[in-house]
């Protein structure tokens, strides 16, 4: 199969600049990239201190996945440059993350990583190179509307990375290409081996990046020690019915890990309060949810409102939904909304926008 990178030029006369992580994904799309007959430079970014990350697995842009990078780069003969971003992931990401965390928020720091250094600062170094696109291994579709480029979900729902990217501006859009947003896992696995990238067996990234473990709390400990401080469990009425060891060890929408006894039904987290360090909880359909202001809006559409899906969680079926340019409405009760989630708003296949919750309007306290 041979994508198309959607140039105005012919290809064997283009450059391409492949961002490449090291893993299957983004090697397959340099393949694809190489194979067209364009000039293709393989960039990868150093996110970790490599003393740490050499031995990571699962992850991305770590010490094996350069290696990984360096060596498909290598046989596929494209020139291949890695660049220390460290610092500038730690900031931007990394300790956003943490801090949002230590404000009772639910952090996608997937989004900011796209948002910042991958698709910021990668793409400016691009274009100083003079390429003519810069292309990833997302799986999300980039199609020519009336309007221009549009952003759309990837043709298998399963891969489907569209919530991550809604951030992604227009400016960017006209930029960036996704050869992979038309095919499934499969094929590009496919193609892997039938190129004998060293990668083809490679497994898929998983969980947070720099969380390979799922151990949020540590890291977040280690960056904010302040924000694993112990603290009260109380009902809605401010009722103490526990201790906890600090916010960090829970998310709105949460059941296990309470450890409260004698209730007459389950308890989830309704909202973490920092300054007290207590976490409020209560019955589940507390948490439903009739709507969310947004705040850091990034819009891709034009002047839809209406018949929208909204989507809080990446795995989620986008929820009926209207948008009024600051609000999302539900159309009935949403579960699992929370601060500091991105809410990413569809119209069908297409990816209109979407921005960060900032709050939210219980369900038991606005009319349907």
């Amino acid at each position: 199969m041979d994508p198309d990178f959607q140039l105005d030029r012919p290809l064997k006369g283009a450059r391409i600049v492949v961002a490449m992580s090291g893993g299957v994904d983004s090697s397959v799309v340099a393949a694809l990239a190489a194979r067209s007959g364009a000039e293709v430079i393989g960039v990868t970014l150093q996110l970790y201190d490599q003393g740490e990350a050499v031995a990571r697995s699962k992850t991305c842009c770590a010490g094996q996945d350069i290696y990984d990078a360096r060596t498909v780069a290598d046989r596929l003969g494209i020139a291949h440059h890695v660049f220390d971003y460290e610092g500038a992931f730690r900031t931007s990401v990394i300790e956003r993350f943490a801090d949002e965390y230590a404000r009772g928020r639910t952090p996608v720091p997937c989004i900011s990583c796209n948002q910042g250094v991958k698709f910021t600062d990668l793409l400016g170094f691009a274009r100083e190179l003079g390429a003519d696109c810069l292309a990833t291994g997302h799986y999300v579709r980039r199609v020519m509307g009336a309007q221009g480029p549009e952003l759309h979900r990837a043709a298998d729902p399963a891969r489907d990375q569209s919530y991550f990217l809604f951030a992604t501006t227009r400016e960017q859009l006209d930029f960036l290409r996704f050869p992979l947003g038309d095919m499934p896992k499969a094929a590009v696995r496919e193609i892997a081996r039938e190129l004998a990238l060293a990668v083809a067996s490679k497994p898929d990234s998983q969980d947070i990046c720099f969380v390979p473990d799922g151990d949020y709390a540590r890291i977040v400990a280690k960056v904010r020690p302040e924000a694993a401080r112990p603290g009260e469990i109380v009902d809605r009425d401010g009722r103490v019915l526990g201790r906890h060891r600090g916010l960090i060890h829970f998310t709105v929408g949460q059941r296990r890990g309470l450890e409260i006894g004698g209730q007459s039904e389950p308890l989830y987290v309704l909202r973490l309060e920092p300054e007290p360090r207590r976490v409020v909880v209560g019955p589940r359909a507390a948490l439903a949810v009739r709507a969310a202001a947004l705040s850091g809006i990034n819009w891709l559409g034009e002047d839809q409102r209406e018949g929208l899906g909204v989507k809080v969680r990446s795995l989620a079926q986008p929820a009926p939904a209207r948008f009024d340019g600051r609000n999302v409405h539900f159309q009935a009760p949403e579960y699992g909304v929370a601060p500091g989630q991105a809410a990413v708003i569809y119209a069908g296949e297409r990816v209109l926008g979407g921005g960060w919750i900032d709050t939210t309007v219980p369900a038991e306290l606005e009319p349907a």
